[in-house]
């Protein structure tokens, strides 16, 4: 019953974020006041991306140049809020498939850890069961999410 109510609330408030009441533009980031500055002349990109490591840096740059904004998980956004939620739906399938998979390996620990108890055995077929259900469903929407949205509805941002 809790993994019932755990997962309708996070559904909800998958569907409540990825509204369209809440898609707002993205405030421009200006960094000219940033430690990283030399000249008052250095773009946005140059000042703000002084920090990152040397192999990222150009990705960065363009990341600003793009008018999206450089997190620590990447670049997030773009010109739009299709480009934003876009780049969250990115983030969001990796980091489920991850949990996804965590989960997985735990279970299968847990399954070696019974050392025969029925209790504990049945414990981690539940989990190692809604993991893969998760995963699956995870996959599919992907699938669904790719042939209604880019295929068929051609929607800007999700190719």
């Amino acid at each position: 019953m809790k993994q019932a109510i755990l997962s309708l609330s996070l559904f909800f408030a998958a569907c409540i974020f990825t509204s369209p009441l809440v898609w707002v533009p993205l405030p421009q980031i200006h960094a000219q006041g940033a430690v990283g500055v030399t000249s008052p002349d250095d773009s946005v990109g140059e000042s703000a991306c002084h920090f990152v490591s040397p192999s990222s840096r150009e990705y960065c740059k363009s990341c600003f140049e793009g008018g999206g904004a450089w997190t620590a998980i990447g670049c997030l956004g773009g010109e739009s809020p299709n480009d934003f939620v876009a780049s969250l739906l990115k983030i969001g399938t990796g980091l489920g498939g991850g949990v996804a998979f965590l989960l997985i390996l735990f279970s299968g620990f847990q399954r070696i850890m019974s050392a025969g108890n029925p209790e504990k055995l049945h414990e981690a077929k539940e989990l190692m069961t809604a993991a893969i259900s998760g995963l699956l469903l995870i996959i599919f929407s992907v699938f669904l999410l790719r042939l209604i949205g880019v295929n068929i509805l051609q929607l800007p941002g999700l190719q």
